[in-house]
């Protein structure tokens, strides 16, 4: 495993870290406060070639792995975490998903317009009642010669309300079970399809979710995503790159908690010295930086682990769940070093607090994640 980033991935930084400054720092606290969705600042991300990070350029990408997609959602993550979330179910769980898994027809009909940003994907798995328990999702799609009926709903989805482009999972054969789901691209406008409201939320807010109906909702079936009843397959190891690259996001705040907490630390003065000389404000630099590095190599480990064997998914498990809760200790703790000043909303830090939060939840929660590794440790038999 490789530490060191290569030359196109320092430049790749470079670039992105210069374009966020310019760019996504000035609607980053917008975004937040008015739950505001920056269409064409998305729209610009892909102009800069940052959202099909995966493709090869014949179809619009840039043709670079998935540390280099991650690399993408650590410096948006950096200023806005809900941007870097919207960016990553686009240009992972949908785009990603789709070229790896579509057919060449499908990748050249779809891929040019979500690797520019003129269309926005989004995965649509979710559902009221399947959330941790993804396999028992009961949106059905039922086959009518060549074309599947869907009926059903989704919850939770990212990107939702404004994807032009959705990969939806529903239920082809009941009585095979987890062996009878299968994939769908669903275009925005498709008749009895609709998205019922979009959610508030506690953080991540300018990041879209809603709530989305199926009813009667007719696509061809030349639109199943990879082969009929196997959907599962599909699932898992796109369920597995997501957590790997999502990672990304967490180390990012942390990064952004520690730069700052560094900083007011050198230039904050209380009983006649500044703060950085207190062993207790040290103490929680030291504990961030910690957490910050260790998450890193984490999110490296998982990121080599899925480009060689996207079916293990303990890496990715254990890099998400540990670098997930480490930003949401790292974003209270910058808080605390901050003081009032820290709690006010003129400053990021509790907006960050409350992004990080969703991390512990999302993509599979904490819980779940730490089954996964278990179960792949124990081997099977232990479900």
């Amino acid at each position: 495993m490789e530490l060191s980033l290569s030359p196109e991935q320092e430049d790749l930084v470079a670039s992105l870290r210069s374009f966020v400054q310019r760019e996504v720092a000035p609607v980053a606290e917008r975004m937040d406060r008015e739950d505001f969705w920056p269409e064409q600042l998305f729209h610009r991300l892909g102009d800069q070639g940052f959202l099909g990070i995966t493709v090869p350029p014949e179809l619009g990408g840039t043709g670079l792995d998935y540390r280099a997609q991650a690399l993408v959602l650590l410096e948006l993550a950096r200023e806005s975490p809900a941007l870097a979330l919207s960016v990553g179910a686009h240009s992972n769980l949908c785009l990603d998903n789709l070229f790896r898994n579509g057919s060449e027809a499908q990748r050249r009909h779809y891929i040019p317009d979500l690797a520019s940003g003129k269309h926005v994907g989004a995965l649509a798995l979710t559902e009221p009642g399947s959330g941790s328990d993804a396999t028992s999702i009961r949106t059905r799609a039922e086959r009518k010669g060549h074309r599947f009926i869907i009926n059903g709903s989704k919850q939770f989805i990212t990107n939702g309300p404004v994807a032009d482009l959705l990969i939806v999972y529903a239920r082809t054969d009941p009585a095979r079970g987890t062996h009878g789901l299968s994939a769908f691209l669903l275009e925005k406008g498709t008749p009895g399809f609709s998205t019922n409201r979009k959610l508030d939320k506690m953080g991540m807010r300018g990041s879209p979710t809603g709530e989305l109906s199926f009813a009667n909702v007719e696509v061809p079936e030349e639109n199943l995503l990879g082969k009929e009843n196997e959907g599962v397959s599909v699932m898992m190891s796109g369920l597995n790159v997501e957590r790997a690259v999502l990672t990304g996001i967490p180390v990012g705040i942390m990064e952004a908690c520690l730069e700052r907490s560094v900083a007011y630390a050198r230039q904050r003065e209380q009983f006649g010295q500044k703060i950085g000389s207190f062993q207790l404000i040290q103490e929680k630099l030291a504990n961030m930086y910690m957490d910050l590095s260790a998450s890193r190599l984490l999110l490296y480990e998982a990121l080599d682990s899925v480009s060689r064997d996207k079916r293990l998914g303990r890496s990715s498990s254990a890099a998400l769940t540990f670098a997930s809760e480490a930003s949401t200790r790292a974003a209270l703790q910058a808080i605390q070093v901050h003081g009032g000043y820290g709690y006010m909303r003129d400053l990021p830090l509790e907006r960050l607090a409350r992004d990080a939060k969703l991390l512990e939840i999302g993509a599979g929660t904490s819980e779940i994640r730490r089954l996964i590794i278990a179960r792949e440790l124990l081997g099977p038999g232990w479900d």
